[in-house]
């Protein structure tokens, strides 16, 4: 069985983030690029069901991003995964969640899979549409904010999260799913599993190599930023003192009501 896990480079969370006013996108030249922090849950996940599945499964690693970007790949490698495909191409800059999703949709096939685990989402981004998009443009089902995973011959079941409870799904490989930050916790590299990623294979594709019948990058992207302005800073907060509880909740109903909240 292959599994593919689908991964991003993002800004370190810490890290003073801009936007550039000319190109309207995030400046990332002298910014430290890190792992997505919920791809990990993600990698965790497979790694996980390599384990309990044994014999032939194999964990892939897939990213788009630059070939710069391979050094924070091997993070994933020294993880566990077995190796690591990278889609790279400088006609891929500017490209929308539709348009990422499209190109990384016909990389995969390239490199072929039976299930692909993918994060909930990115920290630079925060969309959480990726997974979505990408099953629907596979053509495969689609199962996603999963708090718990499994695989059984040629099912894949799991527990959606919702905001009440959960729900459980399945469906027949091949497929994707997305999991939550509640299905895991990652593993630390260790120092075997650094020194060995550095041996592992990173394939690179290029668009040249996939047969797009559509434009992307910022030709493709249906999506454009028109303008954009610092948020307003934070006035003072009112302070008021209520002479008992029913006098608060007075007030606060008479707020809400300036504020055309109620």
């Amino acid at each position: 069985m292959k599994i593919v896990v689908t991964v991003k480079l993002v800004p370190d969370t810490n890290a003073d983030k801009r936007i550039d006013p000319a190109t309207k996108r995030l400046v990332r030249t002298g910014v430290e690029t890190v792992l997505n922090p919920f791809d990990e849950y993600a990698i965790e996940a497979a790694l996980q069901l390599k384990e309990k599945l044994g014999g032939d499964t194999t964990v892939t690693i897939f990213s788009m991003a630059p070939e710069t970007g391979k050094e924070i790949v091997r993070k994933a490698l020294a993880m566990g995964a077995d190796d690591a495909a990278m889609l790279s191409d400088a006609g891929l800059e500017g490209s929308d969640v539709w348009g990422t999703a499209y190109a990384m949709a016909q990389a995969l096939k390239k490199v072929g899979f039976d299930l692909i685990v993918c994060g909930t989402q990115s920290t630079d981004a925060i969309t959480g549409e990726l997974p979505g998009a990408l099953a629907e443009y596979l053509g495969v089902p689609g199962l996603t904010y999963l708090r718990k995973v499994d695989v059984d011959g040629t099912t894949v079941r799991g527990e959606r999260e919702t905001d009440n409870g959960y729900q459980k799904v399945v469906a027949e490989l091949p497929a994707l799913v997305s999991v939550t930050k509640s299905i895991n916790e990652p593993r630390y590299p260790s120092l075997k599993g650094i020194m060995g990623a550095k041996k592992k294979t990173i394939t690179t594709l290029s668009l040249a190599e996939l047969a797009l019948d559509r434009p992307v990058g910022s030709d493709g992207a249906k999506t454009e930023v028109l303008d954009l302005a610092a948020a307003p800073v934070r006035g003072k907060g009112r302070m008021v003192n209520a002479s008992d509880g029913a006098d608060g909740a007075r007030i606060i109903v008479e707020f809400l009501r300036e504020k055309k909240l109620l």
